[in-house]
């Protein structure tokens, strides 16, 4: 049997782009006409993927496979680690819940374990295609964690991987950590890494060819390519530490065509953000993210995202004041919306009687909808496909548009009073509306996502306000196809593509130019 051939991208330290390398890589492959798949045996986020038989993955494999034009499965990433307290997380295995750990626990008793089942995995995923993209995790140069690595060096030995290390020149010394990981590897890893990608540069590259040249001749090893850094990537992020650089444009220029102020309550805790991703790209639309009472000011709609510890989040906005001016201004008129966490605030009570997600047993809701929710041991994971019935006036003529999304969640909700349910899937219904038409909420992930439905949802808003309906529907699934078509031909152009085929033993027969590739 002929297994697929490899390459493996790990990094100098966390967040220097390698989930991004990765996608770009494959979306190339892809092009090119290989059948590609990524991989990464173990992932730490709160952002995740249902797949279509309703297993949860990181959304960065997700995403990866979406470039890769396939069905992402849990072969992909058989193993996602979702932080839930300090100290402690869920260990989510093939897609569904195994049980909530210790760092030290997972580490010392679950990962002799996981060995057999990420190299089980990586092994059918070799099987089933020509070519794996595979992702590490941190970097391979962590001493205290690797005796028992299941996610970097040992992953490559495994897949007998060739390694392109990357490396982070924004955050300034990236000479130093490339030699300083080098350093730390032993002999038989270091003979893995075949090359450097230096990422994010923002400069004038003759500044830095004299640096690229002194880093080829210490090491012996090819640098495949300096990437300048590329603003306004239309792909969703995996780790809420992107939401640290998030920067809005304030200028008269960009708010004078932005008439829908949306704020964002970044929850600690929060959870499969790229939610909010394509209200961003609504020309009419600006999108806020606050973590204080005094940063909200006056939005015409708050929104409050999904959460991987709700009891605990919600403890959040009671001891920061944002439950009172979240409630202050729905008073005054401004709209609330929750997904999934979110939505379980909206109600009465939240009771967790198993300690699923806190040691606190129960907590009041935010009290706008008469909801109670009771988190259960068991996990929902399922791809949602539905549309509108909600029999409210304000939705009423919205009625029978269909919707998709997903949902993740640990809670069920009772509806306790008098309120409009809003989507019908199969033979169940989600969401509940408020009788004033202010305040409603859903466990759809993804929500936003349907186009048709999010421009209606905006255009009433700006009827609300006076305002003319824009009408026009901005296709967010061709923006990220557009995306990833970007993505990989700046990658494409500025690293080594015939060296990188080179390294991975693999017959560049299929052509490295092929363009219009749309899946």
């Amino acid at each position: 049997m002929n297994l697929a051939r490899t390459i493996m991208l790990q990094g100098t330290a966390s967040d220097v782009g390698k989930s991004v390398v990765t996608t770009a890589l494959c979306r190339i492959f892809h092009q090119d006409g290989w059948k590609v798949a990524p991989y990464k045996s173990q992932n730490m986020a709160l952002n995740s993927y249902v797949t279509p038989d309703g297993k949860e993955i990181g959304r960065a494999q997700g995403v990866q496979a979406e470039a890769c034009g396939i069905e992402a499965t849990t072969d992909m990433n058989p193993i996602l680690i979702k932080p839930t307290r300090d100290m402690s997380a869920q260990i989510v295995v093939h897609g569904k819940p195994h049980e909530e750990m210790s760092a030290r626990r997972y580490r010392e008793e679950y990962m002799p374990l996981a060995a057999g089942i990420v190299r089980d995995a990586l092994e059918r995923l070799r099987s089933a295609y020509d070519v794996i993209v595979i992702e590490g995790a941190g970097s391979p140069a962590e001493i205290n964690l690797k005796s028992r690595d299941i996610v970097n060096m040992r992953v490559a030995e495994w897949a007998d991987s060739p390694v392109v290390l990357v490396a982070d020149i924004d955050r300034g010394g990236v000479f130093a950590s490339i030699i300083g990981t080098l350093e730390l590897l032993e002999e038989h890893e270091r003979k893995r890494i075949k090359g450097f990608i230096i990422n994010k540069f923002r400069g004038d590259m003759s500044l830095l060819q004299s640096g690229l040249d002194w880093l080829e001749q210490r090491t012996g090893i090819a640098v495949l390519g300096v990437i300048p850094y590329l603003p306004n990537l239309d792909i969703e992020a995996e780790d809420s530490i992107v939401l640290d650089k998030r920067q809005v444009k304030h200028s008269k220029d960009y708010d004078k065509h932005r008439k829908i102020d949306i704020a964002i309550v970044r929850l600690p805790r929060i959870s499969n953000f790229t939610d909010i991703d394509p209200l961003e790209v609504e020309p009419d639309v600006l999108v806020r993210f606050v973590q204080k009472p005094e940063q909200m000011k006056d939005p015409d709609i708050i929104i409050l995202p999904g959460s991987k510890n709700t009891i605990e989040d919600l403890g959040f906005l009671h001891e920061s004041g944002l439950n009172d001016e979240i409630r202050k201004k729905v008073e005054n008129g401004c709209r609330l919306v929750g997904i999934c966490g979110g939505y379980q605030m909206l109600g009465t009570k939240l009771k967790d009687p198993y300690q699923v997600e806190s040691d606190k047993g129960e907590a009041d809701g935010l009290g706008f909808l008469p909801l109670e929710t009771t988190f259960y041991r068991d996990k929902r994971t399922v791809r949602a496909t539905g549309s509108i019935a909600c029999g409210h006036p304000d939705w009423q003529s919205w009625s029978g548009l269909p919707v998709e999304g997903y949902e993740i969640h640990m809670g069920r909700t009772e509806r306790l009073g008098s309120v409009f349910p809003l989507f019908r899937i199969g033979s169940e219904w989600d969401g509940a509306l408020s009788e004033n038409g202010a305040v409603w909420g859903t466990y759809m992930h993804g929500i936003f996502h349907n186009d048709a439905f999010r421009r209606r949802w905006l255009d009433s808003l700006r009827i609300a306000k006076g305002l003319e309906p824009i009408k026009t529907v901005v296709s967010f699934k061709n923006r990220q196809i557009d995306a990833f078509d970007r993505l990989a031909e700046h990658v494409r152009s500025h690293i080594r593509i015939d060296k990188l085929y080179d390294i991975m033993g693999l017959p560049n027969e299929h052509g490295h130019k092929r363009k219009g590739v749309r899946s």
